[in-house]
């Protein structure tokens, strides 16, 4: 955790890391100390404690400790040394060894000074810690209920295998109570939600190893939810003037020296495949990482008029990245993605309008997904040999993207050295169930392509121009954003794009023929439908429907076959509802056609 994002907060988690340390101190007096910093959430510390075994059930006591030692209103003061003087203050202590090996790596690599923070306790004995600070005035302006001994992991001192293994003490802290129970009510909705889990109780996707790492196999009940979502987003990109492409998933490695991808891309991309044509030249193909290219070839197969901007052009593209391996995880980091892609060929003097009709389309995306909390990050060029293209072209892009944002009223912060390598852009940020912001959505403004592609039209004088890229993928990758949404809905998808819409519960086994013949009706309309005959009892039916989060059940019983009627009963609602057949479709039917939640996601109410 930087100290600028928070320095209170960093104060308290800095301060409260020493108080850890002192209080293990405390119960275990040989004890060597290691390091101890803020994180992200609290802080960790780690210990040397011999051939003791440190027992989980002893955090408890060390917490107690803690809390009387911020009674005790114990002043940090500040106390600096050279390199020889710091180790000796260590080795006075008879136990700092891994310190006194810190100061002299310091020291080898030009570190002069050092500096030491000492508490004196009401014994009048003293607890010092080497640490840069800063740190509270006392601990007495430590909340006593701020923050929690969280979990007991091993780590290697120095981070190198080929050194001891020690204990390191994990804790949560925050500014008050209410931050920290937050935190932990979130912790444990985003475990019981993880899309990993829910995936697979869910059935709705699998990861094999003899298939490979980050190549999920969608299942029955998650194809459906894609597809739900493909097919609303290809009807939103029809309503916004878009046509459809498609185009192959390897290509020859001269498309990509074209695009300038090959130099600034090549490691996240899947080593080529080498080919010999008929006469034996060897050609090198590649998996395609992402179909911008193919997109900027369409685009150049005829000449093109100023009439014809804008022309969207968009695509379920599959493509292929090569992610590290231990950054891959579920459907968050894969290596096979479905992207919902489209790039706009305009004019500049188009640039704002397609912005916001841009911006128009991704609300409406939002709105219909009921996500709510998210802001924009303008994404700048930084230094480096990454961004491509003349400092002429990176002003105009940003100074368009300013503008437009500026002009659709949006506020937004900068994210320096985040762009594309070939322009700026705006990324849309979703906080997860943790609080912690992801991108779903991104703009991209492209000068670059258009010179390397040499893409033209002929403008209204009849000379030759170039047109501007937008780049944009409202719905991230499929599997970034169903990752997103499994664990915003908690896995309880609304109806529309829910795997089964409708489970009918035959009350006895003569109502399963009533419950047939419904479903037989529904599937007539599309409605993905199932009926429950199984052998098990009628409550159990109803419990394993209610489990797979199925967001309507029918219960049909002798009064409802004889007045062609059904019970609706609703996932999360407690009240039933009993009305005809014929009612009941006609509900379902505008449900599914206006693609309506009828009750909150747990992502938007935790």
């Amino acid at each position: 955790m930087e100290e600028h994002e928070n320095p209170k907060l960093y104060r308290i988690r800095h301060s409260l890391a020493h108080v850890l340390a002192q209080a293990v101190k405390v119960k275990f007096p040989e004890v060597q100390l290691g390091f101890g910093p803020p994180t992200e959430t609290g802080f960790f510390y780690d210990f040397d404690f011999g051939s003791k075994a440190f027992a989980l059930d002893e955090l408890k006591e060390i917490e107690k400790i803690m809390r009387k030692i911020i009674g005790q209103r114990q002043a940090f003061e500040r106390i600096e040394c050279d390199a020889e003087g710091a180790v000796a203050t260590l080795a006075a202590t008879g136990t700092e060894t891994y310190k006194i090996e810190n100061v002299r790596n310091l020291a080898g690599r030009g570190v002069k000074n050092f500096s030491f923070y000492v508490n004196k306790l009401p014994n009048g004995k003293q607890f010092l810690d080497l640490c840069e600070g800063p740190h509270v005035e006392h601990t007495g302006e430590l909340p006593p209920d701020c923050f929690k001994l969280d979990r007991v992991a091993g780590a290697y001192w120095l981070g190198d295998e080929k050194n001891k293994m020690l204990t390191r003490i994990y804790a949560l802290a925050f500014e008050n109570r209410e931050q920290l129970d937050v935190y932990l009510k979130r912790r444990a909705a985003a475990e019981e939600f993880d899309h990993k889990k829910l995936g697979k109780e869910l059935d709705l996707f699998h990861i094999e190893d003899i298939v490979g790492k980050g190549l999920p196999l969608w299942l029955p009940a998650g194809t459906a939810v894609r597809d739900s979502i493909e097919a609303f987003a290809k009807e939103m990109e029809f309503k916004y003037g878009y046509q459809r492409v498609a185009t192959p998933h390897i290509t020859k490695s001269d498309l990509y020296y074209k695009s300038k991808h090959l130099p600034a891309y090549r490691e996240s991309m899947f080593p080529p495949m080498v080919v010999h044509d008929e006469e034996g030249k060897k050609e090198e193909l590649y998996l395609k990482p992402m179909n911008c290219p193919h997109h900027h070839l369409i685009y150049a197969s005829r000449m093109r008029s100023y009439r014809d901007l804008p022309l969207r052009i968009a695509e379920y593209g599959t493509c292929y990245r090569y992610e590290q391996s231990g950054e891959v995880t579920g459907l968050l980091r894969v290596r096979c993605m479905t992207m919902n892609d489209a790039h706009l060929y305009i004019r500049r003097d188009q640039f704002v309008e397609e912005f916001g009709n841009l911006i128009r389309m991704y609300k409406e995306f939002y709105d219909t997904f009921r996500l709510k909390e998210y802001r924009f990050r303008l994404s700048m060029r930084g230094e480096g040999e990454k961004f491509q293209g003349d400092a002429a072209m990176w002003d105009m892009a940003e100074k368009l993207l300013k503008n437009a944002l500026e002009d659709a009223g949006i506020p937004y912060y900068l994210g320096v050295g985040e762009a594309a390598f070939y322009g700026p852009k705006v990324d849309i940020q979703f906080k997860n169930l943790m609080g912690r912001e992801e991108t779903v959505s991104t703009i991209q403004v492209d000068f670059l392509s258009p010179e390397n592609f040499e893409l033209t039209y002929i403008d209204e004088s009849g000379k030759e121009a170039r047109p501007v890229i937008l780049h944009r993928a409202p719905l991230s990758t499929h599997e970034r954003f169903m990752s997103f949404l499994i664990e915003y809905y908690g896995g309880a998808f609304p109806t529309w794009c829910s795997p089964v819409q409708v489970a009918l519960i035959p009350v006895a086994d003569e109502m399963t023929p009533y419950c047939n013949e419904l479903a037989a009706a529904m599937r007539e309309e599309f409605m993905r439908v199932e009926v429950d005959d199984s052998a098990n009892s009628f409550n159990k039916r109803i419990r394993n429907n209610t489990v797979r989060k199925i967001p309507i059940m029918l219960i049909c019983g002798q009064k409802e076959a004889a007045e062609q009627t059904v019970t609706v009963r609703r996932y999360g609602v407690k009240e039933q509802e009993t009305m005809s057949r014929q009612d009941f479709m006609a509900m379902v039917r505008e449900e599914i056609k206006g693609r309506k939640m009828l009750r909150e996601p747990m992502g938007s109410i935790i």
